[in-house]
């Protein structure tokens, strides 16, 4: 029997980085026409294979083909070249040109004398742009799409190249559940061209929908490739982590004391209207509804970042106005935003400094930062946290997501606050590091915090929360309490098709 020629391959690949062997003698292979899922916990490795196979990083041993040929990928556009196509998660775009201009920068076709041809640029563009099925055209500023849309301009970029292999790295991060139809028509159709698709994401329900095969990452080693049809969920998970995750629904049973935060008629514009709800020490409150239906600028209008419209705020039964930021930390309410990467951090600041950044001058000895403070304050929450780095010099943009997010909750945590919300706290971080945030958030509920939750993922809100606020087009439709809530009573209320109730007392 003839063995099929990978489209792509990697032998025995080695990067080291100083006191760090970030891949040790990996090897991989995608085939023509399969798509094959590169999967991992934050820091197996993924992103550094990646970006040696893209150029950014020369291996210090082991080879790459492209077909039979051995190839040298000194440039990322050299990479390009071989057929070798990144969709990239963190977006590239030159927001200020049109989107034909970005899919093909540095290609514009020419005429005479170098000049641009612009009615090819833009035939060309809408042609690919009709595969996709947007709602803008070739002529559009990328500036004035949604992120959502922008990353269909990434993922055109795709369809303008003869492509060996492409690259997906969590494409679906910021697409629409019928952006992410289109997408997977897309892949199908690279696939039955005879492309070669490497899918990296940690959505499970995706790798078992449109892959073929799934090869492991762990600690920066191959641990491994299976069929998708042949293994499970649960098989997959062992091989990145290393153990079994607890998937059960939330059962505690601690004390609830006093309420915490009270919310009576809150609005904000078209945004939410008439919101009500309470949240007492101890107990995780989740927010679980559609994209668009208010859970997010319920939490921004908490932070101060929104001024509501009508309602009142209560902390502790007494009635506060929160007008910035600043007037939420200092009454105890902090937020761990959605966007921890644009929002949460300071990508390229240490992180002491990232932990330490709210309370800076409650930690100053005369017109200096206390040093000594800052490092204890850090070390107590990367002990408390389990956040792994190698110390506080580290830069935070140098640390697995799930990292970062314990980068941001112990930021919060030292502030000792009364009401902690984390706005989709495990979105972008691998099945390892959500399991040990929802044993987290599930801690801090036992140690008497008020948390609020807001999350897209309906297993997690099921997974942490004692009570779930359902919501649909800024209203709170339903109040389940988490053990007698079902799957299908949480989906017709976040559709709009749940009768109005009053919440659910704790």
């Amino acid at each position: 029997m003839t063995r099929t020629i990978p489209a792509l391959r990697l032998d025995g690949i080695v990067k080291t980085f100083p006191g760090v062997r970030a891949l040790d003698d990996v090897s991989f292979e995608v085939l023509p026409g399969e798509v094959h899922a590169l999967m991992g916990e934050n820091g197996a490795g993924k992103s550094t294979l990646m970006k040696v196979l893209g150029g950014l990083y020369q291996p210090d041993a082991g080879r790459i083909m492209v077909g039979e040929e051995t190839v040298v990928m000194a440039t990322p556009l050299e990479a390009k070249t071989k057929g070798i196509i990144f969709i990239h998660q963190e977006l590239s775009l030159a927001t200020e040109l049109s989107v034909a201009e970005n899919i093909y920068l540095g290609e514009l076709p020419r005429k005479a004398f170098g000049r641009v041809d612009w009615r090819q640029l833009f035939d060309q563009t809408d042609a690919i742009l009709g595969k996709l099925r947007v709602g803008f055209d070739a002529r559009t500023r990328v500036g004035d799409l949604s992120i959502a849309n922008q990353q269909m301009v990434e993922i055109a970029r795709a369809l303008t190249h003869d492509a060996k292999a492409v690259i997906f790295d969590e494409p679906t991060a910021s697409l629409t559940d019928a952006e992410k139809v289109v997408l997977f028509d897309v892949i199908a159709d690279l696939k039955a061209d005879g492309v070669g698709i490497i899918y990296i994401s940690h959505r499970m329900e995706e790798i078992f929908r449109i892959t073929d095969r799934i090869t492991v990452l762990r600690d920066g080693q191959y641990r491994g490739t299976v069929a998708t049809a042949d293994t499970d969920e649960e098989a997959v998970t062992q091989m990145m982590i290393g153990r079994a995750l607890d998937l059960s629904r939330n059962e505690s049973h601690h004390t609830r004391g006093d309420v915490a935060l009270e919310v009576r008629g809150l609005s904000c514009g078209k945004l939410f209207q008439d919101v009500g709800f309470e949240v007492r020490r101890g107990e995780v409150l989740g927010f679980y509804g559609l994209v668009g239906a208010g859970r997010t600028e319920i939490a921004e209008t908490l932070f101060g970042l929104r001024d509501p419209s009508a309602g009142q705020i209560l902390l502790n039964g007494e009635e506060v106005r929160v007008h910035s930021p600043a007037d939420a930390i200092a009454r105890g309410i902090s937020l761990v935003p959605e966007d921890r990467k644009g929002q949460g951090l300071v990508l390229g600041m240490n992180c002491r400094d990232n932990m330490t950044l709210p309370q800076v001058d409650d930690l100053k000895a005369g017109p200096f930062v206390a040093e000594g403070a800052e490092v204890a304050i850090f070390d107590q929450y990367r002990d408390r946290l389990d956040i792994r780095t190698p110390g506080w010099r580290q830069l935070v943009g140098n640390l697995s997501g799930g990292n970062q997010q314990k980068i941001v909750i112990g930021k919060w945590l030292s502030m000792k606050p009364d009401v902690l919300i984390l706005d989709e706290p495990t979105r972008g971080i691998d099945v390892g590091s959500k399991s040990e945030i929802h044993k987290l958030i599930r801690e801090l509920a036992a140690q008497g915090y008020a948390v609020i939750v807001i999350s897209s993922e309906m297993p997690e809100v099921l997974h942490v929360a004692d009570r779930i606020v359902a919501m649909y087009a800024g209203r709170i439709m339903r109040t389940f309490l988490s053990d007698e809530v079902t799957e299908d009573s949480l989906i017709q209320a976040i559709s709009g098709l749940g009768e109005d109730r009053p919440a659910v007392p704790a």
